[in-house]
């Protein structure tokens, strides 16, 4: 039987469409909480830890149920009403924490990349602890809405335009995404194509990138300038280093690293976007020491030459990967600072460069999409 949800939607005594009154554990990676019924655990979105509620499941598997909180019996105190009308269960699945306080959302997200380099990264709680780990708030959102640059809208076959549930295709009708910033935040007509814009500007310390509507770039207005300050902070560039820059996208870290280590210097920003490398010679024109590389990561360190002073990893959602700190581990590079947007697969690289001699000085979270469980972590690894 396939490992999705059974044909019977059910499996040890639990089916979908059942409800359960559950006591809500602590909080998982995915925005759900840990809840234990019938002898499964549950993930349970829509509740926070410490509460009493009744749940529905939506999803049974031999690996996993879900279930969603549809009414709360005892709440937490950081619980809230949501802005939006159309979160909650069976409704838009674009956030995951509106029925949390925004203060609140933040603790939630230091303890899922504490608990993810505790599990997976194999740290000690002591370790964990001396990092003093948080989760810093961004300027421009504080009530955690309006800073979204980019959504997109889908339309169902009968027309209905919006946004889709949670792992689901169906398309819940929105007259406006609260967690959007205006010009963005409302949906194209009926049989209106959405509005795109063929390049869109962005200024980051007074340098300008020009970049198409739908590439790649950070949707928080602050978190590119405030991720360009940590990795600067935690890597301490100096005049005359050499550096990579890996997944360089556009160049926003090359940039700096390139001003940081001058024309003395060098940076080789690696990229296998065509597009992005693109975007990044028209904004790094007057870098000529930023050699930009349009080619895979890990089949250019096999052939890179030299050892740099430090490495920039910003690697896609999946994160490195064992070759790549393989690449990087054998040149014994003094300082690694890797920026992450997912806590999983970053504990799991911070548990690879730590069994090749590499320890944890310095981690830094971004709360870069509140309302969601969606954050940025900067980290440094050093010898």
């Amino acid at each position: 039987m396939p490992d999705a949800v059974a044909e019977s939607g059910s499996i040890a005594g639990l089916a979908v469409g059942d409800e359960r009154v559950v006591e809500v554990g602590p909080i998982a990676h995915g925005g759900h909480c840990v809840a234990h019924s019938d002898g499964r655990t549950l993930f349970v979105r829509y509740a926070l830890p410490g509460e009493r509620v009744r749940v529905a499941v939506t999803e049974v598997s031999r690996k996993i149920v879900r279930a969603e909180a549809v009414e709360v019996l005892v709440a937490s105190p950081d619980r809230v009403e949501p802005p939006c009308p159309v979160f909650g269960p069976g409704e838009c699945g674009g956030c995951d924490f509106q029925h949390v306080a925004v203060p609140a959302q933040r603790a939630l997200k230091e303890r899922v990349l504490a608990d993810s380099l505790r599990r997976i990264g194999r740290l000690d709680p002591s370790e964990i602890d001396a990092l003093d780990l948080r989760v810093r708030e961004l300027p421009g959102a504080p009530d955690g809405l309006g800073w979204r640059t980019r959504v997109r809208w889908s339309t169902a076959p009968d027309g209905t335009v919006g946004l889709h549930r949670h792992r689901s295709h169906d398309v819940v009708a929105v007259e406006r995404c609260l967690i959007a910033a205006p010009g963005v935040d409302v949906p194209p007509a009926r049989g209106e194509a959405p509005a795109r814009s063929a390049r869109v500007e962005h200024v980051v310390r007074g340098r300008r990138w020009k970049v198409a509507a739908d590439a790649f770039w950070q949707v928080h207005p602050g978190a590119p300038e405030a991720l360009v300050d940590a990795v600067l902070r935690l890597g301490e560039p100096e005049p005359g280093e050499s550096w990579w820059d890996l997944y360089a996208g556009a160049g926003l870290f090359a940039a700096f690293l390139g001003e940081a280590v001058g024309a003395g210097g060098e940076v080789d920003a690696v990229e296998a976007d065509a597009d992005a490398q693109h975007d990044a010679r028209r904004a790094l024109h007057d870098l000529p020491w930023v050699r930009l590389h349009r080619a895979e990561v890990a089949p250019w360190l096999r052939t890179a030459p030299g050892r740099p002073d430090g490495v920039v990893l910003d690697p896609p959602r999946a994160g490195a990967g064992a070759v790549v700190v393989d690449e990087i581990s054998e040149r014994a590079v003094e300082r690694v600072v890797y920026v992450a947007c997912d806590p999983a697969a970053l504990a799991r690289d911070v548990a690879l460069f730590r069994a090749r001699g590499y320890r944890l000085a310095a981690v830094e979270g971004y709360d870069a999409f509140p309302m969601t469980h969606h954050l940025e972590s900067v980290v440094l690894l050093a010898r």
